[in-house]
């Protein structure tokens, strides 16, 4: 019963990864770097992030003709998701390990190429939809932040009205880059719990993950009169192509409500990230994760995701 068993799930396996072969870690990172990808697929996020859940990633690569002679995309696999899946740390009861909330998904692929895809992942992004066989439109958008042009005058007018009231209360806003990871671990929690009420989404582990991730933490946070007030939690990556990050979620204490800290800690971080991309002749794609609260469309527009199994 044991070899019967063994050889149904190497058949499972086999039918998942048909036109997928193993490939080497150091020829997915190639390939991420060659082609491009997302945060949640860069390959020392997935590798950082799978050494601390435990969970060993198997790197596959889509071949031209079938065999090893040229490579047209890759991926990192958890048995038949794809890495960092959610579905898997519930699975495994280690939900709790980290959070990359809905994270925008984007494989390295070579350009013009057509592959199919049976590892099961959800928020595939829209960049794949021409390209990747087996994808299925998810009834949910991403949210990606809207250009500056794109905003109103009166909008932006606000904005920066917004930040000189609360740089006139004492309001700093600082780069998140100069705290130590235990620092922000310490000001999320603070402030998420303050805002919502409940523990903040993979608070064991917080330390562990800011320090593994704390060269693509990016962004800012603002102290008013010294005391922490807001800040949010963002990963940047930068592919050859675009550059790409994921707002994981936010922590803002209520108390300074009056002073809009979140609505200018968006304002800031969004624009400084726009003119940051641009500054370097690249797209940025600026996931606030599923268009899932009202708030996110003052700051983005809806595009399309996909799911896969």
């Amino acid at each position: 019963m044991r070899f019967q068993l063994a050889g149904l799930l190497n058949r499972s396996r086999r039918w998942r990864e048909r036109g997928w072969t193993p490939i080497s870690a150091e020829d997915y990172r190639a390939a991420w770097h060659h082609w491009g990808g997302s945060v949640a697929t860069h390959p020392d996020v997935v590798a950082e992030l799978s050494d601390l859940a435990g969970i060993p990633v198997d790197y596959l690569g889509w071949f031209a003709d079938g065999s090893n002679s040229e490579l047209q995309a890759a991926l990192p696999a958890w048995g038949r998701h794809i890495a960092l899946s959610r579905e898997v740390l519930k699975q495994r009861g280690k939900r709790d390990t980290f959070d990359l909330g809905n994270a925008e998904i984007i494989l390295p692929q070579a350009p013009g190429s057509l592959i199919r895809l049976r590892h099961r992942a959800r928020y595939v992004s829209d960049l794949h939809a021409d390209h990747v066989h087996g994808l299925r439109r998810q009834r949910q958008d991403l949210a990606l932040a809207r250009p500056p042009e794109e905003y109103s005058k009166k909008f932006l007018y606000n904005q920066r009205r917004e930040r000189r009231l609360l740089e006139g209360q004492g309001g700093v806003v600082r780069p998140i880059g100069t705290l130590s990871a235990q620092d922000i671990a310490d000001m999320y929690t603070e402030l998420f719990e303050k805002r919502w009420g409940f523990p903040v989404p993979g608070k064991p582990n917080l330390v562990a993950v800011f320090s593994r991730l704390h060269t693509f933490l990016t962004g800012a946070y603002i102290t008013v009169q010294d005391q922490p007030a807001a800040i949010q939690i963002l990963y940047r990556a930068q592919a050859p192509g675009w550059i790409s990050i994921e707002y994981v979620n936010s922590g803002v204490d209520p108390a300074w409500n009056a002073l809009s800290p979140g609505s200018v800690l968006s304002f800031v971080n969004t624009q400084d990230a726009w003119t940051d991309a641009r500054s370097r002749g690249k797209p940025l794609r600026y996931s606030f994760g599923r268009v899932d609260r009202e708030y996110k469309m003052r700051w983005c527009y809806p595009t399309p995701s996909h799911a896969t199994g």
